[in-house]
C-alpha cells in the first residue's frame, strides 16, 4: 500500500504576534461598530503567532492584484525548492524516482502551473505528471493525499510528491470590514510544505481507504470574491457549525474499515478554527487531548490552509510514538463545504523500507 513520508515545512520569517493583531485591528477599525466583537472572536481563536512572507507593514499595504501576484510567484520559486528536497529526502527518494507532483495552493494564480517550473529548475523528469488543485482551498491538503493515494494504487511502484504553498497574507483586503474577513485577518498565516507519497516501502501513515463529502447547499458559506483588487475571502457566520453533519461521515468512514473512530491512535484533522477542533472532539468522543498536533499548528502558525495537516502530520512525526500498526485518520475541510478524508495504518520503515527500482525516463531530454 502506498506511505505517506515524513512531510517538510516552513513558515516565512516575519512574525505577526497576537498582540500585533489585536492593536492592529483596534487601529484601523477604531469606529468599526462590532470592534469589540471582533477583537473577542480574534482572541478565541487560540492564534498566538503567524508567519508571513513580507514585513507586516508592507503586508498591510495593497499595491493592486498584479504586484500581489508577482509577489506570490517569487516567493514560491524562493521558498518552495528547499521543503521539496527535504521531503524527498524524508522520503529517501530523488526528484528522478518522482512520477506525479500534486501542487495545491488557494492564495495565488500562475500557469503554467508551479509545476512545470519545478520539473524544469530542480531535476524531475521531463514526463512526471501535473496536478494542480487550486480551488479546494483549505481542504486542499486531505485532497492532495487522497488524489496522490489513488494515483499510487492506480500506477503501482509509483512515487507521487505533494506541495502546498500557501502565502494567505496576499488575500489581505483593507477594505474589507466584514466580521468574517476581520476575524480572518487574525487567523490565516503563511507556510509552503510538502510530503512524499512511495507507491513502495518507505516509513510513515499506510494509506488504505480515502472519501470525499461535500455538505449540500453550502458552496456560498467559504468563498472567494474575485475582483479588481484580488481575491476577497467570503466567510459565512454557520462555517463552525459544519463539524455536526461532518462527523457521520468520519465516523462511517472508519467504520467500513471496520474501526472504531473515538479508539484510533493518531487523529490529523484540519485546525480551521478551535471550535471546528471543539465539535469535532465532542461529536466523534474523543479526548481533546487527540487533536494536539492540529491544535499546536493553531496556536503557532495559525490557519495555514491546505499546508493544515501536513504540518500536523510532520508533528506526529516529531512526537515520534506512534506504534507500528497503530490506526489513524488525516481529515481536511474547505470550500463547498468539502471534506477530503483518508485513513491508514503507521507503518515504521522496519520491514518495507527497501526502495522501489528507479525508472529511467521514458522520453529522454537531451
Amino acid at each position: 500500500m502506498p506511505i505517506l513520508c515524513k512531510p517538510a515545512v516552513n513558515v516565512p520569517e516575519n512574525i505577526v504576534t497576537l498582540d500585533d493583531t489585536l492593536r492592529l485591528a483596534e487601529q484601523l477599525h477604531a469606529d468599526h461598530p462590532k470592534l469589540k466583537l471582533v477583537l473577542r472572536l480574534i482572541r478565541n481563536t487560540g492564534v498566538l503567532k503567524r508567519h508571513t512572507i513580507l514585513p507586516l507593514d508592507e503586508t498591510l499595504r495593497h499595491p493592486g492584484f498584479e504586484a500581489r501576484n508577482l509577489a506570490y510567484e517569487q516567493h514560491a520559486k524562493k521558498r518552495v525548492p528547499a521543503v521539496v528536497e527535504l521531503a524527498l529526502k524524508n522520503a529517501e527518494l530523488t526528484a528522478q524516482d518522482i512520477d506525479v507532483i500534486i501542487y495545491v495552493s488557494c492564495t495565488g494564480f500562475m500557469m503554467p502551473s508551479l509545476t512545470a517550473w519545478l520539473i524544469n529548475s530542480m531535476g524531475f523528469r521531463h514526463d512526471t505528471r501535473q496536478i494542480p488543485i487550486a480551488q479546494l482551498g483549505c481542504a486542499a491538503g486531505g485532497a492532495a493525499i487522497n488524489r496522490a493515494h489513488d494515483f499510487c494504487n492506480a500506477h503501482l511502484g509509483s512515487n507521487a510528491l505533494i506541495v502546498s504553498c500557501e502565502f494567505c497574507s496576499m488575500c489581505y483586503q483593507p477594505t474589507d470590514h466584514d466580521i468574517g474577513s476581520l476575524l480572518s485577518n487574525g487567523l490565516f498565516g503563511d507556510a509552503v510544505s510538502a510530503a512524499v507519497v512511495r507507491g513502495h516501502g518507505g516509513a510513515g501513515m499506510r494509506l488504505e481507504r480515502n472519501a470525499s463529502y461535500l455538505i449540500p447547499n453550502t458552496e456560498d458559506w467559504i468563498s472567494y470574491a474575485v475582483k479588481d483588487t484580488g481575491f476577497h475571502f467570503q466567510l459565512d457566520k454557520r462555517v463552525p457549525t459544519t463539524m455536526e453533519p461532518l462527523a457521520p461521515v468520519l465516523r462511517d468512514l472508519v467504520s467500513d474499515q471496520g474501526w472504531d473512530v473515538s479508539k484510533l491512535g493518531f487523529y490529523i484533522i484540519h485546525a480551521g478554527g478551535p471550535r471546528i477542533l471543539d465539535d469535532l472532539c465532542r461529536f466523534l468522543d474523543v479526548k481533546p487531548d487527540a487533536f494536539r498536533h492540529s491544535r499546536a499548528t493553531l496556536t503557532e502558525y495559525g490557519n495555514i490552509a491546505s499546508s493544515v495537516v501536513l504540518e500536523a502530520l510532520r508533528r506526529l512525526f516529531e512526537e515520534d510514538e506512534t506504534q507500528n500498526d497503530e490506526r489513524g485518520i488525516i481529515a481536511g475541510f474547505g470550500p463547498g463545504i468539502t471534506a477530503e478524508m483518508a485513513v491508514g495504518t503507521w507503518a515504521d520503515g522496519t520491514t518495507t523500507r527497501a526502495a522501489a527500482p528507479r525508472r529511467a525516463a521514458r522520453h529522454p531530454v537531451s
